[in-house]
């Protein structure tokens, strides 16, 4: 099958930043094609079919298995017959400090690091083809970061490496251009605040720590996503921070 559709490929689109990333693609008159490592009997995605019949497809894959990767690139182009925009999303928190044990170490680095430079080769040729963009999404924690985040924060430092590299290779061919979001208010930070004592409190304080006097939604990284993809054709190999200003904040108290 062959589409004069633009096609998407997102990863991580089971919740949070992912699953409104694919929204925001999809409202604009992508196809998208989403993942995540569970199957599609075990997510909420009955919106989805119903505003965008035939519009969205999930696969369901794991980002840490090489051929898995590959087998969801060839279903994309041999399902749509192109690929113009990639946006390598999946990613989960490791925080186990420096003196994390191999195991995290080995985990962190697989989905973190590894997934998105096995995506970005499977899909390679696809988007050469389309002069495409590969989105990496990697965090704030790649420029300044906390005690206790690595191996996370490592990772992600590295993905701005990669975002370099990529552009110097690849920068005839597509653009690549990074993402690092901060704070966002997703499933996964609200079991945080729901771990304290307190956790409106917890809240309250994480607000005011930044000074545009809120955190981000998953929406604010999605509306990135798509202007970079659409709207931005000059800008490559560099990571563009969304934080609502956090980064600038020397101390909190």
């Amino acid at each position: 099958m062959s589409t004069k559709q633009k096609v998407a490929l997102i990863t991580g689109t089971s919740q949070g930043i992912g699953l409104a990333i694919a929204e925001a693609f999809l409202e604009q008159g992508y196809l998208v094609v989403g993942c995540g490592q569970r199957p599609l009997s075990a997510i909420d995605s009955s919106s989805f079919e119903k505003n965008y019949p035939n519009q969205y497809f999930y696969r369901q894959c794991n980002m840490c298995n090489l051929e898995e990767i590959e087998q969801l690139v060839n279903y994309t182009q041999e399902a749509f017959g192109r690929l113009d925009a990639v946006v390598s999303n999946a990613g989960k928190n490791v925080f186990s400090g420096v003196d994390c044990s191999l195991e995290d170490w080995n985990k962190n680095f697989d989905l973190n690091l590894r997934s998105h430079w096995c995506l970005a080769k499977a899909s390679r040729h696809a988007l050469t083809v389309s002069k495409g963009v590969f989105l990496v999404m990697t965090s704030n924690h790649a420029f300044n970061s906390l005690p206790g985040c690595a191996p996370y924060s490592i990772s992600k430092h590295a993905l701005v490496g990669l975002v370099q590299s990529m552009t110097l290779d690849w920068g005839r061919d597509f653009r690549t251009v990074g993402i690092a979001p901060g704070f966002i208010d997703t499933e996964g930070n609200q079991d945080w605040f729901d771990s304290h004592d307190d956790p409106e409190a917890i809240r309250n304080k994480t607000i005011a720590q930044h000074p545009v006097g809120y955190i981000g939604k998953p929406q604010d990284v999605a509306e990135l996503c798509l202007f970079l993809a659409d709207k931005a054709s000059f800008i490559a190999g560099t990571t563009i921070v969304i934080d609502g200003g956090r980064s600038t904040v020397m101390a909190d108290e």
